[in-house]
């Protein structure tokens, strides 16, 4: 099975949705879409294969957001696509592709549901938080 993860490795919850596509027996295309960012066709293809729109993708926390005033509801759909292409920061991570769907990440054990094996048997996040397959929600009481 091929796994594509757009991934920002100073994301922790990046990090934790790699670490879990991994702990599956996966090894994902990384794509550092800060570096490497989508074209614009891909990532309108991204948005249409997650069922979201533009500004559902779009990240609040740490980006120019609030700068260029992306809240306001004036902004189209295809002037928030090109605000992702102009920063590329302003994309929210991880987006995972598989078989089995794409996805936004978040939290990160939404990528259980991408996965061929997604009993991956317990799993401790960076932060100490236990995530179990088996426990609805993902979460381990």
């Amino acid at each position: 099975m091929t796994i594509t993860i757009y991934h920002n490795p100073h994301c922790g919850t990046s990090r934790n949705t790699l670490a879990m596509i991994r702990q599956s027996g996966e090894e994902p295309e990384i794509v550092e879409y800060l570096k490497n960012p989508p074209s614009r066709d891909k990532l309108i293809s991204l948005i249409a294969a997650m069922g979201i729109t533009p500004r559902a993708l779009v990240r609040e926390k740490g980006t120019p957001y609030a700068a260029l005033d992306l809240a306001n509801p004036k902004w189209s759909d295809d002037d928030l696509i090109d605000f992702m292409m102009a920063y590329p920061i302003l994309i929210n991570r991880p987006i995972v592709v598989s078989p089995k769907g794409v996805k936004l990440c978040r939290p990160s054990e939404t990528v259980l549901g991408l996965l061929a094996l997604a009993d991956i048997g317990q799993f401790v996040k960076e932060d100490g938080e236990v995530v179990s397959p088996k426990r609805p929600g993902g979460r381990a009481e």
